[in-house]
């Protein structure tokens, strides 16, 4: 089975069609969005692992998880001497009203459950606006909701199809593959159509 990337979770929450166009069809853009996201977590991978008291920092830790095919890179894993191990993600922006970065990290969770062969609870979101670390709980919705995205997931990848554009301007005016995905090219074909249609049922 081959294994599927952490980031590709949070990529299919946020947009199917994106998720599409990176996996599948195998293109990427960036823009300043995307650049300073990439800067964060190259500072957060690349720094030096560190001990503090009661705590060992890695970064960059590469993470598996053989039973659910998935593999990818975690920014930060603390191993605290009491033997609790938390997951870090840094994100650029700020909490999000859908739980794209929350399955991202439960499959961090998962992964290093797997790996390590010990419970991990919960595991934090750093975001860059707010400055501000969230504890995020690996309760059973959360892990319920991360394997039905790894099934739709591995469907989606697996199908090789990239769904039809559908213009929605809060996910679409961010997105740096908004030129290459032209979501509202289908919006205009849409009404185009529909004029057609409508002047055929009833012409002049």
């Amino acid at each position: 089975m081959e294994a599927l990337a952490l980031s590709a979770l949070q990529h299919l929450l946020f947009c199917e069609r994106q998720c599409a166009l990176i996996h599948v069809e195998q293109v990427w853009a960036e823009n300043r969005f995307t650049a300073l996201g990439r800067e964060m977590h190259k500072n957060a991978h690349d720094g030096p692992d560190e001990s503090r008291p009661g705590v060992r920092i890695t970064r960059g830790l590469r993470v598996a998880c053989e039973r659910l095919g998935l593999s990818g890179q975690c920014d930060v894993v603390e191993f605290h001497s009491n033997g609790r191990v938390l997951p870090i993600e840094y994100k650029r922006g700020k909490p999000k009203s859908h739980r794209a970065d929350e399955v991202q990290l439960c499959a961090q969770g998962l992964c290093l459950e797997s790996m390590l062969g010990v419970p991990i609870p919960e595991g934090r979101l750093y975001y860059g606006q707010t400055r501000r670390r969230f504890d995020v709980p690996f309760d059973e919705v959360l892990r319920a909701l991360t394997l039905q995205t790894v099934a739709r997931l591995r469907d989606l990848l697996e199908s090789g199809t990239t769904p039809a554009a559908k213009y929605q301007a809060e996910r679409c005016d961010c997105c740096s593959l908004i030129e290459l995905c032209m979501p509202k090219a289908g919006r205009f074909h849409s009404s185009t159509q529909a004029w057609f249609t409508r002047r055929l049922a009833s012409p002049e």
